[in-house]
């Protein structure tokens, strides 16, 4: 029953099938052992419960940052505005100081980015092996919204809500 996924045509053909579902475009923030921030652009986040108020997101296992997320306490979900693509870019890029000359609010004890549309501070409640994934759920602890129009990706691309 166990079958080991390899990039394949199909895999790129079905990759692009999922495309076609527009999501939302956020930064999951945490911190590592040794208390540096580590943080990675993420475009499968939900909303799993309203009580207890529960979030869901997927982390590939070849991730950099697997590791720090998979054993973290805690993090913080930024949900990006319309104008924060570039961040969203940097977060998605591999091997770069991606915290240089950023603004974080450190209001709370989980730093997340400043300025986007929606912000999540969350306790590291589960997490399960799902296929290449790692599903982690986080129990939202302290929240904030904006009123800035959220990034949002689709078709291998960022796009922005029409007004």
């Amino acid at each position: 029953m166990c079958k080991v996924l390899t990039p394949s045509k199909e895999t790129r053909a079905l990759r692009g099938t999922f495309g076609k579902y527009p999501t939302g475009v956020a930064v999951a923030i945490a911190q590592n052992d040794e208390g540096e921030l580590v943080g990675m652009t993420i475009n499968s986040f939900t909303s799993a419960s309203m009580v207890p108020p529960l979030v869901t997101w997927c982390i590939d296992r070849k991730a950099a940052s697997y590791c720090t997320f998979a054993n973290c306490q805690g993090f913080s979900l930024t949900v990006l505005s319309a104008k924060q693509a570039d961040l969203a870019q940097r977060f998605a890029t591999r091997g770069i100081d991606k915290f240089k000359d950023i603004k974080l609010d450190n209001s709370h004890s989980i730093p997340a980015l400043a300025g986007g549309s929606a912000v999540m501070r969350c306790h590291h409640y589960r997490s399960m092996l799902m296929g290449d994934h790692l599903i982690l759920v986080g129990l939202v602890m302290d929240h904030d919204q904006s009123d800035k129009q959220p990034l949002v990706f689709a078709e291998g691309q960022f796009q922005q809500l029409a007004s």
